[in-house]
């Protein structure tokens, strides 16, 4: 029997901007269906600020300081990449639910032992992979759905800017670079298009390499996942383009859908509605005899999306989305949006392109 959701106990590791500026700021705004119970955060300064800005909570300086507590349903696990997996499997074995950031692991074993350490203390454990539910991507896949686009040759996915970064997330050492800190949210979002295929497995082309960063890890990231009967995704991350033109492109037999977040538009031609042609091996030519090129008037239909106020503001959208959908797994045990296994071959996928393209370490931690 499904419970009414209450009013979620939650603890989160880490102020950083993931626990603060995402988890904390979507908590903030729903207050009757969240309350924040206990902030660990290692930096003085940040727990000094979480006092204030999370009056009536308790505040540690190290996540340990939760255990024992037995008034929490939810510990957020916002610690920085390299202490997700170790950090992730004491909670569970203390008794906690868990939901953590990304990226879960750098490997698949180590999700592996996050799932084990769930199944055997009979724990909640997800991960916060919430770009499924941006506005542009629901609409994206509401027009291939449709079929106006016909059969889906190619998924072209951009996350590009023109940019240099010098933090923590910029070094191999912390679990960082391109790949795993922005890829799990197209990686994510293209293999949830193409179903997660596994017999066969999508074969992996891929590069990584430095660019504008002043760390070892990569700020260039092209994949490309091959897979007989299904869409060629090409994902790429680049530091280094300035005139980036889409997030999306889906190419199909009858047109093309493109978004760039907020718009989207797509063309397309109705084959019911296309001029007869008949194939033809014979040079072509017009009536004067003189060669030509194979075109025609193709009648086409285009149309448009725009995301509304709500939807423009994709962080704190498609976070809300996710925790609602959270809770109903969480309290009601309603399957989870994106399932553990699929972020175990996700991470499978980046773990081969990091194993392919090796990067030298230069930053000593």
């Amino acid at each position: 029997m499904q419970q009414n959701i209450q009013q979620a106990r939650i603890a989160i590791i880490g102020q950083g901007r993931s626990g603060r500026d995402i988890h904390g700021h979507v908590f903030k705004l729903y207050p009757e269906k969240y309350r924040i119970v206990a902030v660990a955060e290692p930096l003085a300064d940040r727990r000094a600020r979480a006092v204030e800005e999370w009056q009536g909570a308790d505040i540690y300086e190290h996540y340990s300081e939760l255990f024992g507590r037995q008034d929490i349903d939810l510990v957020v696990n916002a610690s920085p990449s390299h202490f997700h997996v170790a950090t992730t499997i004491d909670l569970l074995n203390h008794g906690f639910n868990v939901l953590c950031e990304k990226p879960l692991a750098r490997y698949p074993y180590e999700i592996g032992a996050m799932e084990d350490a769930a199944a055997k203390n009979k724990k909640f454990f997800a991960v916060f992979q919430q770009s499924r539910n941006c506005a542009y991507y629901i609409k994206m896949q509401e027009v291939i759905a449709s079929g106006v686009l016909g059969r889906i040759a190619m998924i072209s996915t951009k996350w590009n800017g023109l940019m240099r970064r010098w933090d923590w997330q910029t070094v191999q050492a912390f679990g960082a670079g391109s790949l795993l800190n922005t890829g799990p949210h197209p990686m994510d979002q293209c293999l949830n298009l193409i179903g997660f295929p596994t017999d066969p497995a999508p074969q992996v082309f891929s590069m990584l390499d430095r660019i504008n960063t002043f760390g070892d890890a990569e700020d260039f990231a092209k994949v490309i996942l091959k897979t007989p009967g299904k869409p060629l995704i090409d994902l790429e991350i680049n530091a280094a383009d300035a005139y980036s033109p889409y997030i999306y492109k889906v190419c199909g037999q009858y047109g093309t859908f493109t978004t760039n977040g907020n718009t989207a538009k797509w063309k397309y031609y109705k084959p019911e509605e296309a001029p007869h042609q008949k194939m033809i091996l014979a040079p072509l030519a017009n009536a004067e005899g003189l060669p030509i090129f194979c075109g025609e008037n193709l009648p086409t239909h285009e149309e448009t999306w725009e995301a509304n106020d709500t939807e423009k503001d994709g962080m704190v959208d498609s976070t809300t989305r996710f925790y609602n959908l959270l809770m109903e797994s969480l309290f009601n045990g309603a399957p989870l949006q994106v399932p553990v296994w699929q972020v175990k071959y996700q991470i499978g996928i980046m773990a081969q392109v990091h194993e392919r393209n090796p990067l030298s370490k230069f930053v000593e931690v």
